[in-house]
């Protein structure tokens, strides 16, 4: 049985060397970007632990996915979500995602919101059947590899 999702010690260079395999539009985020989002009090990240790892606070092995929210004045945004290609189509993106649902309350959040790229279907399918519905787009929000702008999609949803 998988441990559920929770609150996670894992470094920036295990989130920027895991995040850096799952994306490239938008761009990867970096090991100082991680640390310094980690830094930040609203910030919280959730993880699932590997079947039969050992969770070890000072060096934890390497999630096969993790959820970046942040909560504040009453609304909590999913700041990113990754999972490692082997790992896909298991369920962990929708245990994150409830996982930060649950967390996002706790910390006294009403609404919650996301960014994703409006061709990321697998993502939209997702952030879908966890009632997140499109309330709005940010054109051309985000540079393709090859310099192509992408729109990104604003999603939200009630917590009540």
């Amino acid at each position: 049985m998988t441990a559920a999702p929770a609150l996670s010690p894992v470094g920036p260079n295990a989130l920027a060397a895991l995040h850096g395999r799952v994306f490239q539009t938008p761009r990867p985020w970096s090991a100082p970007e991680f640390r310094a989002l980690l830094g930040e009090p609203s910030v919280f990240l959730l993880t699932e632990p590997r079947p039969g790892s050992a969770s070890e606070a000072l060096q934890p092995a390497a999630p096969d996915g993790f959820l970046m929210g942040r909560a504040i004045a009453g609304e909590a945004e999913i700041l990113t979500l990754a999972v490692a290609p082997e790992a896909r189509r298991q369920g962990l993106g929708a245990r994150l995602v409830a996982a930060f649902l649950t967390a996002a309350r706790a910390r006294g959040a009403e609404s919650a919101f996301l960014e994703v790229a409006a061709d990321n279907e697998p993502a939209l399918a997702l952030y879908r059947v966890a009632g997140f519905a499109e309330a709005g787009r940010r054109r051309g929000y985000y540079r393709t590899p090859e310099g192509r702008p992408l729109d990104a999609l604003v999603m939200s949803r009630p917590l009540g």
